[in-house]
């Protein structure tokens, strides 16, 4: 995808419809160049409002849609916006299920005017199932109590937090906002069944022993939704370390009447998982999202976490990853 983005907020009236232009803006501020909204939109990402056209006089190449929604669609009104920037001369990337490719209009208004659109959910080569066969380097994955507690961002924040002490890491995308982020990844979500450990060892080849490849993480163990997805990506990634993303003021699960796991449950359940391709599998740390808690209970809160696990652990948007990736090279 060429850069920099105009990132499309459509109508989202809270900031977590909006999470994928929210990531882009965070950890890829140097691309962001405007944000265009249509009417009702309750979500500002504090960079210029633009229209396709002057998005384009600014040199933005490409409009990201940043929105999810149940179902991963494009509502019938995104449509103009979208051919809109197709005719002021960007390309337009999607991390939607429904494909850009599969509407017509949008199709259509690309081929006649030579412009590129990118569905960066769907994968673009296929997988064959997990070997289990043990690779060269290291890895890490990031997992959670429950769905969308931060296992993007805590990725991102370790490979930042590696990176700075010299280390040889690189971040390891299995959703849209991380692809989008990176320009690189799979969908894991997107991958048949079967395929996803073999998707999972494709995006985690061998490499030099002292390399980490930091795998961002996917649903939840604990998610009857989800809990496949994260399966299949525990066991092809073969992580020697594992993070625990959580937050310690949820629950229940998102969008169930289910209670979350305790923590404790949660790092024995990752753990005797991942031991199946890799029995020398440990926790090294728990991430907590404190976005939504009061700002004085925050070190109580990481105090009895670690209490409680014997593993450090820290907000990294608060904080930085450092204690973690601390602990795991001592």
């Amino acid at each position: 995808m060429r850069t920099p983005f105009l990132l499309f907020l459509g109508d989202a009236r809270e900031f977590g419809a909006a999470k994928t232009a929210g990531g882009i803006r965070q950890w890829r501020p140097e691309i962001s160049i405007g944000q265009l909204r249509l009417p009702g939109c309750g979500v500002d990402l504090g960079i210029p409002d633009m229209t396709p056209a002057e998005a384009a006089a600014k040199g933005v190449a490409t409009m990201v849609v940043g929105v999810v929604n149940i179902g991963g669609f494009i509502p019938p009104h995104w449509v103009a916006s979208i051919i809109a920037a197709l005719e002021a001369g960007l390309d337009v990337a999607a991390g939607m299920h429904q494909r850009l490719a599969d509407i017509p209009e949008v199709a259509a208004t690309a081929r006649r005017l030579g412009r590129s659109i990118h569905d960066v959910r769907q994968p673009t080569r296929s997988f064959v199932p997990g070997s289990g066969v043990k690779r060269s380097g290291k890895r890490l994955l990031t997992v959670g109590i429950d769905c969308a507690v931060g296992k993007k961002y805590t990725a991102l924040a370790i490979e930042k937090a590696m990176r700075a002490r010299g280390l040889k890491a690189d971040f390891r995308a299995t959703g849209q906002t991380g692809i989008l982020i990176t320009g690189h990844g799979v969908a894991i979500d997107a991958v048949v069944a079967d395929f996803i450990s073999g998707a999972a060892e494709w995006l985690s080849p061998d490499n030099e022993p002292d390399h980490w490849d930091v795998i961002e993480g996917q649903g939840s163990l604990f998610h009857p939704a989800y809990a496949g997805v994260t399966l299949g990506l525990i066991h092809g990634s073969q992580p020697d370390a594992l993070v625990i993303c959580h937050e310690p003021i949820r629950t229940h699960l998102l969008g169930l009447d289910y209670p979350v796991p305790d923590l404790k449950t949660c790092i024995e359940r990752n753990v005797e998982a991942a031991r199946l391709t890799n029995p020398a599998a440990r926790a090294v740390g728990i991430s907590v999202n404190t976005s939504r808690m009061a700002t004085d209970s925050i070190d109580d809160a990481i105090r009895r976490i670690e209490d409680e696990t014997g593993l450090p652990c820290c907000d990294p948007i608060r904080h930085g990853a450092g204690r973690i990736v601390d602990y795991l090279m001592n």
